[in-house]
């Protein structure tokens, strides 16, 4: 994608943020008496909040620090940068890291799948910092690539220093900007795979002799209906911390927690925020991925009409018994002169309550149409007196 794409992405994206806040509330409708400092609660398809407290505090994360690292080695992945059977040397800067750890030993050859089960299920330090090392070269050029990330993703309260969490003066980020973070990594079904399990084995040591049993620090996973990721943290300054995700019916919802004072205190608070959510709101679907919304004729392209074609879901958030009340009106041309350009706004998508738009969604055009040349005008005509 060019520069202008992802110019015309952002503005999507942030449009889409500010207008999908107009079904959130949310905050000061109500007190959840919550035992932390700061908290937050998103619904994962809109990224509509639900409720906050304190919610851009600048806190260290700990290990919830591990999301950003996760979600850099997915786009990796995906990017075919990385595969899972990728064979990664371990250094003798990973074997030495302290805290949580798979004790790699220094030579010893791991998988991509390994370290990321490690960090994503053990909250390993040692794989993190192997990973961030084998995709970037170093940790500190990983760690670049994590604020890289962070500012294109909004997260203005974001500041690390480190792929793993551990104390690191400066290293902070906020229950707002974890959140964000966490809503990006679960874009990657496939993080499934290794955040929802609670228990796992993984061989470890220069003679692949040593199996580990790994139990996930998110008891979460096991403990509370639907949910299924992300992560936790604990330091003694960032105290414990949460981010963790449920899925109920068709609604995701995200619940961050930072700065809780013990284990139970933190899941308490993150649970009452999820069945919070899940009580209260409901998703609206407004269009699915692949719906076809209108044939629109082509003037002077070498195409002579084109289906606009939704390439993704496209949700909103409401509170229950309120969804009778929303309809969508698209509004669209019915004729377009050629060039259109991938990526060009053609129209737009109303969602209205009782009436009244509280939402509008860009329509882009999703292929290139060019200018019919002199042989695509040829063709057109003795297409036109064949069949007429």
């Amino acid at each position: 994608m060019g520069k202008i794409g992802k110019k015309i992405c952002s503005i999507i994206l942030a449009l889409a943020i500010i207008t999908s806040n107009l079904f959130g509330l949310v905050n000061g409708d109500i007190e959840i008496p919550l035992n932390c400092k700061s908290a937050l609660l998103m619904d994962a398809s809109t990224g509509t909040i639900i409720y906050e407290m304190n919610s851009h505090e600048k806190l260290e994360p700990a290990s919830v620090t591990k999301i950003m690292t996760m979600l850099l080695i997915m786009e990796a992945l995906n990017s075919g940068k990385i595969t899972l059977e990728d064979k990664v040397i371990i250094s003798n800067k990973a074997s030495k890291m302290t805290g949580t750890c798979l004790l790699l030993e220094e030579g010893e050859v791991r998988t991509v799948n390994d370290l990321l089960l490690g960090i994503s299920v053990e909250s390993a330090n040692d794989a993190s910092v192997a990973m961030a090392e084998y995709i970037a070269g170093s940790e500190e050029e990983f760690v670049k690539m994590m604020n890289e990330k962070a500012k294109e993703l909004g997260m203005k309260d974001t500041t690390f220093k480190n792929c793993h969490g551990l104390h690191d003066e400066g290293h902070v980020t906020s229950a707002y900007d974890v959140a964000i973070m966490s809503r990006e990594l679960l874009k990657h079904e496939k993080i499934f795979d290794y955040i929802s399990k609670y228990i796992v084995n993984v061989t470890v040591g220069k003679k692949n002799n040593v199996v580990r049993e790994l139990v996930n620090k998110n008891k979460m996973v096991r403990f509370y209906e639907d949910v299924d990721g992300i992560k936790t943290g604990y330091t003694e300054k960032a105290m414990y911390c949460i981010s963790v995700t449920a899925k109920r019916n068709n609604m995701r919802l995200i619940s961050v927690i930072m700065g809780a004072p013990s284990t139970s205190s933190r899941n308490n608070d993150a649970r009452k925020l999820l069945d919070y959510g899940f009580a209260n709101y409901s998703i609206y679907s407004v269009g699915k991925k692949g719906d076809i919304l209108k044939n629109i004729k082509v003037s002077k392209g070498n195409k002579d009409a084109i289906n606009v074609v939704l390439d993704n879901d496209i949700n909103v958030l409401v509170k229950k018994g309120e969804e009778k009340l929303i309809e969508r009106k698209i509004i669209l041309p019915d004729k377009l002169s050629a060039p259109v350009k991938k990526g060009d706004i053609l129209g737009e998508i109303e969602v209205l309550k009782n009436g009244e738009k509280v939402q509008s969604i860009p329509i882009i055009a999703q292929e290139d149409i060019e200018k019919a040349t002199f042989l695509n005008n040829i063709y057109k005509a003795i297409r036109y007196w064949l069949e007429n």
